[in-house]
């Protein structure tokens, strides 16, 4: 088989909402959870024929950055094998990195392996409030480091700039495509990405206020080999791949089974979206809240939240089981238990709690927080993703085959700022189930 868009992605809610996009754009669309390790069951090889992407999700936004390097090459290579003709890293449309990277690094290397020249950085997801003005970050109408991204536990945002971020992770030169530039069209772009090549200039931050100037930018990026950056880049790029005859027309790329089975929601993002979510949802559904520190002591918080949601889900559900706190919260649990081990704890509750619900009778089941659905979809041993129908920007449903099971486990896996504020209800209202003869 041969893909026209191989993507990697440094965490998996972000697969996920790049997964979507190119799904809106016209893609069919496959996520892998990781790199597969050995050979694909008959199942999953039957699922990735006749699709036109593969997004590879890695939990690489964190990690040290070799660490994260070796995981990117691993999947770039599993990629090329597949004949992608463009490939694509996906990182947060907040930028979360550190000095140390990952994101200047893992761009590096994959710009090497590919023999590339230069790539964009296209951070921006203006539908989410996601947009870049003269290369500083902005959160609605918030510079990235007064947008609460200053408080994240593990990636803290203090600076909007992002050639002055990146230029901290890279020994080579970054540049600025301003939308100056943007507005002329795709053909100056092009010139403007040529004249900072030639200056030597590796990495170039893309200004980017709304639909437009991304349209902009596909096209003029279509025959990078590499091209970096969040989801927005993702809805643009298929109209411009069918454009050159890579691409067909295909009537619902995102086309699911019915689902059937309980629902749950699992929360651990502590972001301002999900406490919002997790608030509103509280005001009509059960909810039980999972504290760190009580997880620490013993396993009878983790028995409690058990049975509490055992209880609700035979009275028909949703349910929402959540670790999501304010930053005081967080830093409290932090100070008594450490920043890993407070964040284990959780991720490790929220897997199990998953993989015993699911094998219960759960078949509809929503995730919040990209580090959480790392774990839980660890849990649940889920290798592949059919990508389906858009629940908000950057959200959809998706499938998953499991062992044992006649259908496949709908999940939703949602970056922790995404989202509006009736999400977790709203979700399950526009997933079609399977009707009773």
């Amino acid at each position: 088989m041969s893909i026209v868009l191989g993507a990697i992605a440094d965490d998996f809610t972000g697969a996920t909402d790049l997964a979507n996009n190119l799904v809106r754009g016209g893609m069919r669309c496959v996520q892998m959870i990781g790199i597969p390790d050995g050979p694909l069951s008959p199942q999953e090889t039957a699922a990735l024929e006749n699709v036109d992407a593969i997004v590879v999700a890695l939990k690489s936004r964190s990690c040290p950055a070799g660490e994260a390097v070796a995981d990117s090459l691993a999947a770039l290579d599993w990629l090329q094998a597949r004949g992608a003709r463009q490939i694509f890293f996906k990182y947060c449309s907040t930028f979360d990195s550190t000095d140390a990277g990952n994101i200047g690094p893992v761009s590096d290397a994959l710009l090497e392996r590919l023999g590339g020249s230069q790539t964009v950085m296209v951070p921006a997801f203006p539908v989410n409030g996601r947009t870049v003005y003269q290369g500083h970050l902005f959160v609605g109408d918030r510079l990235l480091n007064d947008s609460g991204m200053q408080d994240h536990p593990l990636n803290p945002m203090r600076d909007a700039d992002l050639v002055r971020v990146l230029s901290r992770q890279t020994p080579h030169r970054v540049g600025l495509a301003a939308r100056p530039v943007l507005e002329r069209g795709a053909e100056a772009a092009r010139r403007h990405l040529d004249a900072l090549a030639e200056q030597g200039v590796r990495h170039v931050i893309c200004d980017t206020l709304d639909e437009h100037d991304l349209e902009v930018l596909a096209e003029a990026v279509v025959d990078f080999p590499l091209v970096t950056g969040g989801s927005g880049l993702g809805q643009a790029l298929p109209g411009h791949y069918r454009q050159r005859g890579w691409l067909a027309d295909v009537t619902e790329p995102g086309r699911l089974e019915p689902a059937v089975g309980g629902a749950l929601v699992l929360s651990g993002s502590c972001s301002r979206a999900t406490l919002g979510q997790v608030a509103h949802f509280l005001t009509g559904h059960p909810g039980f809240a999972l504290d760190p520190l009580a997880l620490a002591e013993s396993d009878d918080h983790l028995a409690a939240a058990l049975a509490f949601t055992r209880g609700h889900l035979a009275d028909g559900g949703p349910v929402l089981v959540y670790a999501s706190a304010d930053p005081e919260g967080v830093r409290a649990a932090q100070a008594t238990l450490g920043i890993e081990r407070a964040g284990r704890l959780v991720e490790e509750a929220l897997g199990q709690l998953a993989r015993t619900l699911v094998d219960e009778g759960v078949g509809r089941l929503v995730v919040a927080g990209g580090e959480s659905s790392g774990a839980v979809v660890s849990a649940l041993g889920v290798r592949q993703l059919r990508i389906g129908s858009q629940i908000d920007p950057g959200v959809p449903w998706t499938q998953a085959p499991l062992p044992g099971r006649a259908a496949p486990l709908s999940m939703a896996l949602k970056s922790g700022n995404f989202g509006g504020e009736d999400f977790f209800t709203r979700a399950f209202e526009v997933l079609p189930m399977e009707t009773t003869p």
